[in-house]
């Protein structure tokens, strides 16, 4: 069987789509483009009204380009629609979240699949291992958890993703040894609310002691993927700090600084809570990357209000930020606000913050500029990610998945040392 898997969304996504392609090519299917493919899975996002519509046309692209395709969608819009993304031209399968550790055997039984298409027929890799170049990837993304209890009033996420579960922290290991073992040297760590790791287990764990069993290994660096602001005490900043495994890279949603939308929002903290967090960090571990959230345009936000997060955000310690126009999500709290900013004010206010976040990014990769960092060969080899997160160019070309050291020559140049 030829197959394609078609990817929208957060980590948590790509997390889901690598444990697919595993599955896929161990059973003998062989990856090609979607135009060739007999069995296309799409992920599917939710976030926003626009990962909807991408979706659905990607979808409708998929079966006009491929005709006999049989298309299998999951996700978070297949989750919260399922009935029309049913409809959709080609769809022989919708996958709930909460069914997504069952979806090959499910698509098996439910197209008919016979055990040659099932297992292969002999010319894909079946059994093949894991191994980097999965998704066309060197960072496996390791999902160590999902659902979400938050109650944030634009999100519909705890709808479609389900109260918390977590992992055992054994079963983490046993899987980090598992991608290690594959030739794997990076590893990110992700989950819908990644911060509340271990809470919903007996005994209880937490995400601090995920990372105090992670800490001491010397084979693999571990990347935080996106963490609550209210999740991330000193503890977990010291040990960051001071464990060679663990990225200096923090991805922190601040989302708003006026203190009437984060309260609108239903965010449990404050703007000087964050800018406290920030500063500590930037303080801790001056090297470090930190990333961030914002909505514009929530419902009711003033001339004032963006007036508050632009002078924030301009003089922050963060280093870039995904900036996101609010989208109406039915069935979430927000949906029934007035005061929606007109559209062409919502466009310009995100304009202004993806420039601040263009300024902040400069200015970070200009202070690093003289320093030595280690980092790992993507691409052709070409290419170095660094611990903190800074993608340069080197000259030279080799083995991708390589762990080098590069000196910073630039914004974007580096030189192996």
């Amino acid at each position: 069987m030829k197959y394609a898997v078609v990817t929208f969304g957060c980590r948590v996504n790509q997390a889901d789509t690598l444990g697919f392609e595993e599955d896929l090519l161990a059973r003998g299917a062989i990856p090609v483009p979607p135009e060739e493919a007999d069995l296309v899975l799409v992920n599917t996002c939710s976030v926003t009204s626009t990962a909807d519509q991408g979706a659905r046309q990607t979808i409708r692209r998929i079966a006009r380009d491929n005709p006999a395709v049989r298309i299998v969608v999951t996700g978070c819009y297949a989750t919260r629609r399922p009935d029309e993304v049913a409809a959709l031209p080609n769809v022989a399968r919708v996958v709930v979240n909460d069914d997504k550790p069952r979806l090959l055997s499910m698509v098996a039984t439910d197209l008919g699949m016979t055990t040659a298409e099932r297992f292969g027929q002999g010319d894909g890799a079946c059994g093949a291992a894991i191994a980097p170049g999965i998704a066309g990837r060197t960072c496996f993304t390791l999902r160590v958890q999902t659902g979400c209890a938050e109650r944030c009033s634009y999100c519909i996420i705890p709808e479609t993703r389900g109260r918390p579960r977590s992992l055992r922290v054994e079963q983490v290991v046993s899987e980090v040894d598992r991608v290690a073992a594959a030739g794997f040297r990076e590893i990110a760590l992700t989950g819908v609310h990644l911060g509340s790791f271990g809470r919903d287990l007996a005994p209880a764990a937490s995400l601090l002691t995920l990372l105090g069993a992670l800490s001491g290994r010397r084979d693999i660096l571990f990347r935080i993927s996106s963490l609550e602001p209210m999740d991330c005490p000193r503890e977990l900043v010291d040990l960051v700090a001071s464990s060679e495994a663990l990225a200096p890279h923090f991805h922190l949603p601040l989302q708003h600084a006026s203190r009437r939308m984060l309260e609108a929002m239903q965010r449990p903290y404050t703007l000087e809570y964050y800018s406290s967090l920030v500063d500590g960090i930037r303080t801790r571990i001056p090297h470090a990357s930190i990333g961030s959230d914002v909505i514009v345009g929530f419902p009711g936000e003033t001339d004032a209000d963006f007036a508050q997060l632009e002078s924030y955000l301009e003089e922050s310690a963060l280093t870039h930020l995904h900036v996101f126009p609010y989208s109406d999500r039915p069935g979430t709290a927000a949906a029934s606000m007035n005061g929606r900013p007109a559209g062409a004010v919502v466009r310009e206010r995100g304009r202004r913050v993806r420039e601040i976040s263009s300024r902040l990014t400069r200015r970070f990769r200009q202070s690093q500029i003289g320093s030595i960092r280690p980092g790992l060969t993507i691409d052709d080899g070409s290419t170095v990610v660094t611990d903190n997160y800074l993608k340069l160019r080197i000259d030279a070309k080799g083995a991708r998945n390589s762990p080098v050291r590069v000196r910073i020559l630039s914004d974007t140049e580096g030189q192996l040392v």
